[in-house]
């Protein structure tokens, strides 16, 4: 099994015909995704050789779903033009829409997360500024690396991109059911929460792993949702241990202020909900194959 992203997946890429497009478009269809189409208002009507996949253009995003069935969309287009892609997809009510750019204002994403609540939600959205998601041997959304792990039975959510492929690497003796990359901006679609409920749901996931930062307090809510609401084993890891008070790091949303939002406190709500937390991401896997040893034992 898998969450938000299978096998079956028809994958659309808005802003495909540009070059990030281009390039992770061929590494998706590379790793087995169904890529069905493109969009591009002004290259409507034509077809793009993809590696020898003769992949069709479309000139919005309910012509690409009309056509073929998509249910998937990832968007690859510059910050200043992503809002209108977003509310496009929305508008078309593909059920799901993956935002890869970074550097969108935070004000654009707040406008369209407030705008999909507006229409019900029938689009869930990931992202921005995230690696996207991916369920091993099955589909790739994003721009997560395909060949580091296989198919298996942890569950990975994570605010950051390159922490994702590491735990992804270090685990990857396990696999992996889905790891999803939520993104680190301080307006976000899908929450750690949002995938903490998927992978409960989800019978193949016996194991979750779950990668915060310093910043905000989605670690802490998580950390509430896991004790009423989880029963499967969770194991976490926060970056920014180090962090010197009111610092940026890395993320927009990764500030702290006072001691809200310190990896240390995310520690402790999580410790005080039953998640074992490990010091660096090899310690956090170590510490996930021992409890999954334990279950399969």
């Amino acid at each position: 099994m898998a969450i938000f992203l299978t096998e079956d997946s028809k994958v659309i890429v808005q802003g495909m015909t540009g070059s990030e497009g281009m390039k992770h478009t061929r590494r998706m269809l590379a790793s087995g995704t169904k890529i069905v189409g493109g969009v591009n208002p002004r290259k409507a009507g034509t077809t793009v050789d993809v590696d020898g996949t003769e992949v069709p253009v479309f000139g919005g995003v309910a012509e690409a779903m009309e056509k073929t069935g998509a249910d998937v969309t990832v968007i690859f287009v510059p910050p200043a033009f992503t809002k209108s892609a977003v509310v496009e997809a929305i508008d078309a009510e593909i059920p799901l829409a993956v935002v890869i750019t970074e550097g969108v204002p935070v004000h654009d994403s707040a406008s369209f997360w407030a705008y999909a609540g507006e229409k019900g939600n029938k689009t869930q959205i990931i992202g921005p500024n995230c690696p996207g998601l991916i369920s091993p041997e099955k589909s790739n959304a994003g721009i997560i690396p395909a060949d580091i792990t296989k198919s298996g039975p942890i569950g990975l959510v994570s605010k950051s991109g390159t922490l994702t492929y590491q735990l992804m690497y270090e685990l990857r003796d396990l696999g992996f059911s889905s790891a999803v990359g939520i993104g680190g901006d301080p307006v976000i679609g899908t929450t750690h929460i949002d995938a903490l409920r998927a992978f409960e749901a989800d019978p193949e996931t016996k194991l979750i792993v779950m990668i915060g930062e310093i910043g905000g307090d989605a670690e802490e809510r998580a950390a509430a949702f896991i004790k009423e609401n989880v029963t499967k084993p969770v194991v976490g890891y926060v970056a920014g241990f180090t962090a010197p008070e009111g610092k940026t790091m890395g993320h927009a949303g990764a500030i702290v202020s006072g001691s809200s939002g310190t990896a240390a406190a995310k520690k402790e709500a999580l410790e005080a909900a039953g998640v074992a937390v490990g010091k660096t991401p090899s310690e956090t896997a170590r510490l996930a194959r021992e409890l999954y040893g334990k279950l399969a034992g």
